[in-house]
């Protein structure tokens, strides 16, 4: 009516699944078999995604995905000898589809920061159609052990790497922009995960608010200000600070240093 409040229509988070249409999972399970026919790694991995999507990791087993798909469990073990390496193939599928995503480019066709920019995206838009998959990304042991931060994709950081060099970083401030480009990936997407009550360890147990116990009257601003403290402005805050991480790496590549050396 003339002279009521209209509230805005949020728009929804460009890098969510609402964000882009409805697009979640790349690799589907298919229809579900009666026997061994059709049934193939694949199909597996596709199916297990779509199994902890839906049930969360801790509900998956091998005999849950078997019947998931129509099959015995037995079945599944030509295919994937185990649950790790199950668990592995999930990983490394779900960051496959940084490769099938069109916005996502694997060099530097626009400069490093583009590149950085647009994989960065890319990476939260897998957290976030897939968050009960992601903390494997950031916690499955890396084919390289020496990786720090971990990564289970080799294909993913040699990419970087890459650009990293080719753009005038030396191997010592590109490793050195890895780490930070990856901690503050990883990190953030973990957080914003674990606060839609996905379990990051086998340690957490998210079951809503938990009830501390805590005198909130020890608090006034907290509680004052608890409107504003309970929005949802991840997407805001990734963007300021990627921004932010980006125009710190160029001030690295400018000043030929490593990050956290100081200057003469």
């Amino acid at each position: 009516m003339d002279g009521e409040d209209t509230i805005p229509m949020r728009r929804p988070d460009p890098d969510s699944p609402e964000g882009r249409g409805g697009a979640g999972i790349v690799v589907p399970a298919g229809p579900p078999s009666t026997g061994r026919a059709g049934l193939d790694r694949r199909r597996i991995l596709g199916a297990a995604i779509e199994y902890i999507d839906r049930h969360g990791l801790a509900a998956l087993t091998m005999r849950r995905l078997g019947a998931h798909l129509g099959v015995e469990a037995m079945a599944l073990y030509r295919y994937v000898p185990g649950r790790e390496q199950l668990l592995d193939g999930v990983v490394e599928t779900v960051v496959d589809e940084l490769y099938g995503d069109p916005e996502v480019h694997l060099r530097a066709a626009h400069g490093w920061q583009d590149y950085a920019q647009r994989l960065a995206h890319g990476v939260r838009r897998i957290a976030l159609a897939h968050p009960e998959v992601f903390p494997l990304v950031a916690t499955r042991p890396p084919a390289a052990p020496w990786v720090r931060p971990p990564l289970r994709s080799l294909r993913w950081i040699e990419s970087f790497l890459t650009v990293m060099t080719d753009s005038g970083f030396s191997p010592e401030a590109a490793v050195a922009a890895y780490r930070a480009y990856s901690s503050f990936l990883l990190g953030h997407l973990l957080l914003e995960v674990s606060q839609k009550g996905v379990q990051i360890t086998p340690e957490d147990a998210p079951e809503g608010v938990p009830d501390t116990g805590t005198d909130l009257g020890q608090y006034p601003l907290v509680v004052e200000l608890e409107e504003l403290l309970s929005r949802d402005e991840s997407a805001a805050e990734f963007e300021e600070a990627l921004e932010n991480l980006l125009d710190r790496l160029e001030s690295v590549r400018a000043e030929g240093r490593v990050p956290g050396e100081r200057s003469e």
